[in-house]
């Protein structure tokens, strides 16, 4: 008997300790193993983003004759700079906030007729090419513009209202996945206890929100800081941030010590609110099931119909302008399709539309390339704990903020000594483009993992499953959808990325946002509409990505 017990017993324990009979132990991915996940990712941000930044510092700093660090940036008046690149993006960020949470508390609270169409519209500025989005505001609110009588075209007020279209969707997506979650019964029992729906919004609401909107306002931040071609189009020379100076120098006075020293300080910028907002990420993650959404009534109707008004007020107007203008490029002038004509007629040897073909081709491999090195680097990050784990995502996060413009500036000091064969490859725009999407496909899909069950991973991997069986049939049906998510999202990134594109295309590899900044650079109204039916084309593909990705999504949670 005791035998048999003992016999019964033993495979039991076994079991329960990883093991299987006639198969070795089984251990789960831990420690170093862990860790050997993010080294693919960790090398391809070396190569990528360290190697280009190292080749223009020793470029700028490596003859022995340039002067000291304090002095150049003395020279480039950058306290000033820094100045008004912080003021600009605070202001920036607060207006977006005030647009932004109220959105927020719509979609994530009530049930509403076209609720899938309204988060697509909110959606799409967000992954518009930036030299896009600021030829919109210039012709919305240009002096012949439908707004130009309010006076603020080429402004620091347009820069914040651009600035404020494109981030809006970045804090209704990140505050309203967690309003969406937090447990009503809290609020209910206030309201129970005499509070009024105000003092329920003060005490109870807003302290639970109040790490996701930290959150969402660091990133803002962090993109209002960085912005390119919105401040290069509206502050028309005017107003000058740390990016737009990084390039005035480096291409303008080809001061390549100055703009290497501006970048130096950008990147000491951008770490710090990187690191910010890794940390309030982390504490603003949400969890738990959607709370249910209800339908509006009576009076309820009142507050929501108003800040739907005013948010597609704000986020179409643009919208609507570029499509004005690509059939009228000229204000007073005759309605033509000249614009889209010109799509088939060459330039520089290449169509238009032949730069649209190799731009979907170059964003379809940058994704491929950004999910799998994203992937592997949420897994590592996903389950990477202490002070590793923080410094880890910080290094991950730093492409998505540093200068696009220095980036590609050194990727032009590196391509130059390299041979032909490799500086003409193909393959160096969707690489390019694949650095600055990967940072945003692992911001998607870590909070998704947070979600998995580890305990399920446990009881499957104590059945005898391997690790990537584990991860097939465990985080897989878990992370599906954040992961088409991310897919869509870099896919549009990439065919978006403007900055660090411009300096590593070729006539053969000229993408459609290159091409709109190249014509928009070059007098004439056929020049200008071609920008125009180039930056239609452009909407029309990224409103189809984010429609796909919001019906793939359905109502699930998450940043982005």
């Amino acid at each position: 008997m005791a035998a048999g017990v003992a016999h019964r017993h033993g495979p039991l324990t076994e079991v329960t300790a990883g093991r299987v009979e006639g198969r070795p132990p089984l251990r789960r991915p831990r420690g170093s193993r862990l860790a050997l996940l993010g080294v693919l990712p960790l090398l391809f941000v070396a190569v990528m983003f360290g190697w280009p930044l190292l080749a223009l510092a020793v470029r700028a700093f490596g003859d022995g004759e340039s002067r000291n660090l304090p002095q150049l940036l003395s020279d480039a008046n950058a306290a000033d700079l820094l100045w008004f690149t912080i003021a600009q993006a605070a202001a920036s960020t607060a207006a977006t906030l005030v647009v932004g949470l109220p959105v927020a508390w719509v979609l994530a609270t009530y049930e509403l007729p076209g609720a899938l169409g309204f988060r697509v519209i909110v959606t799409i500025p967000f992954v518009l090419p930036t030299v896009v989005v600021g030829v919109a505001f210039s012709v919305l609110l240009g002096d012949r513009g439908p707004l130009g009588w309010l006076g603020i075209g080429a402004s620091l007020w347009a820069i914040i209202l651009a600035h404020m279209f494109f981030n809006v969707a970045v804090v209704v997506r990140t505050v309203g996945s967690v309003w969406a979650q937090i447990d009503p019964r809290a609020e209910q029992a206030a309201r129970t206890l005499g509070a009024n729906r105000w003092r329920v919004l003060r005490t109870v609401t807003v302290p639970a929100l109040a790490p996701a909107i930290a959150s969402a306002a660091t990133v803002v931040f962090l993109f209002c800081a960085t912005s390119f071609g919105v401040v290069l189009i509206l502050g028309a020379g005017r107003y000058n941030t740390l990016e737009t100076e990084i390039y005035r120098q480096a291409i303008g006075f080809f001061k390549l010590p100055a703009a290497v020293a501006l970048s130096m300080v950008q990147i000491v910028v951008v770490a710090v609110v990187v690191t910010i907002s890794a940390v309030l990420g982390r504490r603003a993650r949400a969890v738990g099931a959607p709370r249910r959404r209800r339908r509006p009534h009576g009076r309820q109707w009142v507050p929501i119909v108003a800040i739907v008004a005013v948010a597609l007020l704000i986020l179409i107007a643009p919208l609507v302008v570029l499509l004005w203008r690509s059939v009228r490029p000229t204000v007073g002038g005759s309605w033509n399709l000249d614009g889209y004509r010109a799509l088939f007629d060459s330039v520089n040897g290449q169509t238009p539309w032949q730069s649209m073909q190799y731009s979907l081709i170059s964003a379809t491999w940058a994704m491929v390339i950004a999910m799998v090195l994203g992937l592997l680097g949420a897994l590592a990050l996903s389950r990477a704990r202490g002070v590793l784990a923080g410094a880890a995502t910080v290094v991950a996060m730093l492409p998505l903020g540093v200068s696009a413009v220095t980036v590609g500036l050194g990727y032009l000091v590196i391509l130059t000594g390299m041979p032909r064969e490799i500086s003409t490859s193909p393959a160096i725009v969707p690489a390019v483009q694949a650095l600055i999407a990967c940072p945003l496909v692992i911001r998607i899909l870590v909070p998704a993992m947070g979600l998995v069950d580890d305990r399920l991973r446990q009881a499957t991997a104590t059945l005898g499953a391997r690790p990537l069986r584990v991860w097939w049939t465990v985080d897989l049906p878990v992370i599906k959808r954040a992961l088409c998510a991310a897919a869509g999202f870099a896919f549009v990134i990439a065919i978006g990325e403007f900055g660090a594109t411009s300096f590593v295309a070729r006539p053969d590899t000229t993408t459609v946002p290159v091409l709109i900044g190249s014509s928009l650079a070059k007098p004439g109204s056929g020049n200008f509409a071609t920008a125009m039916a180039c930056s239609v084309m452009m909407l029309v593909v990224t409103a189809a990505v984010v429609a796909l990705i919001e019906v793939v999504r359905k109502d699930e949670g998450g940043e982005f």
